[in-house]
């Protein structure tokens, strides 16, 4: 950031954030639409489908999110994706998504989706990926957010699987624009993939991947340089190796933290010993996301909000950073992201 620039945002007092918060364009670039299905919507779709729930009520359901780490979740998770059986559920439940993007002044969405959640399930590949495609060009005409679909690989099932949704997924090439990786992390190292994201790079897709969430700083570096990612999905544990924090620095690859995530599967304890403030002043690309905002209590500005009160060391400068970097970070193209500097630095030039 210019110096001339950084001293313009120091001058904004602290009590300008809230609103900072909410009016500032930002990305998301880290959301598993399954994760933003919200238990009410779990029974209205599993009324309409008729599925049978484990849970009696929303509200026994909801009592339900007391995770002690990220397997806790998946298992609740996975049962909640159980209703999606139709194109119209997976548009259902990406319009709501968008809605409330749209409320938190969420320009543009990167949207994770776990295809083969649905298709060991019997539910076709093309049911999936129309729904959501839909959902996405509703949501640019209607709520004026642009999208973009990432594909994304289960880690816990085999590379075998892994090429089997490739080549399911290929005649919907143009639906989306990459691939992830995402699941239980511990046990499941990058290297398990690195035959498939070779494969995607030849495809020109974007390559992402979750690291450093659950497992150690090594899975960052082995994704970095085996799998050839160009964004680090969490990655909060790079602090681990004091050279892999310098390597991210000078390579500004791009990490996509989810904050209330991270709290609520207990990678910190609290929001007041979460490293992101640290990891921004070490000059890292890093990025504020809602990861499963249905599971982990809340979406994009709750997230933001949850950072900016819990480190009350980051102020309307650190602000600004994090919302450049979810645009600079995004997959959008160069025009875009343009359009959306400019209106970040009209927010921030009132504030002022």
């Amino acid at each position: 950031m210019p110096l001339e620039l950084a001293s313009r945002l120091d001058k904004i007092g602290r009590d300008a954030l809230p609103l900072l918060l909410r009016d500032m364009p930002k990305c998301e670039l880290h959301i598993h639409i399954e994760g933003s299905l919200e238990p009410e919507l779990i029974f209205a779709l599993a009324q309409r489908n008729g599925v049978t729930l484990a849970y009696p009520s929303v509200e026994a359901l909801r009592e339900a999110y007391a995770f002690t780490d990220l397997q806790s979740f998946l298992d609740i998770y996975y049962a909640g994706a159980s209703v999606l059986l139709k194109e119209e559920d997976f548009f259902d439940m990406a319009m709501a998504y968008f809605r409330r993007a749209a409320a938190d002044n969420v320009v543009h969405a990167e949207l994770f989706f776990d295809p083969q959640t649905h298709t060991d399930r019997g539910v076709p590949f093309k049911t999936v990926i129309d729904g959501l495609t839909r959902a996405s060009q509703t949501a640019q005409q209607e709520l004026g957010v642009s999208s973009a679909l990432i594909l994304c690989f289960l880690r816990h099932l085999s590379e075998e699987a892994a090429f089997a949704t490739l080549e399911e997924a290929l005649p919907y090439r143009d639906q989306f624009i990459g691939i992830g990786l995402d699941s239980s992390e511990r046990g499941h190292p990058p290297e398990k993939f690195a035959r498939v994201y070779a494969r995607c790079h030849e495809l020109g897709l974007h390559l992402v991947a979750h690291a450093g969430e659950e497992g150690p700083a090594e899975y960052i570096e082995t994704a970095l340089d085996l799998l050839k990612v160009e964004r680090i999905d969490h990655g909060v544990r790079c602090v681990e190796k004091p050279a892999l924090v310098e390597r991210l620095a000078a390579e500004q690859v791009p990490l996509t933290v989810c904050p209330l995530s991270n709290i609520k599967l207990c990678v910190f304890d609290s929001m007041d010993q979460h490293n992101i403030a640290s990891l921004l002043e070490a000059g890292l690309k890093v990025t504020v996301n809602s990861d499963d905002p249905a599971y982990f209590g809340g979406y994009m500005n709750a997230n933001f909000d949850a950072v900016f009160n819990g480190l009350p060391q980051l102020g309307p400068r650190h602000a600004y950073q994090l919302a450049l970097n979810s645009i600079e970070a995004s997959f959008a193209s160069d025009a875009a992201k343009s359009e959306w500097v400019e209106k970040l630095d009209r927010v921030f030039a009132d504030a002022s």
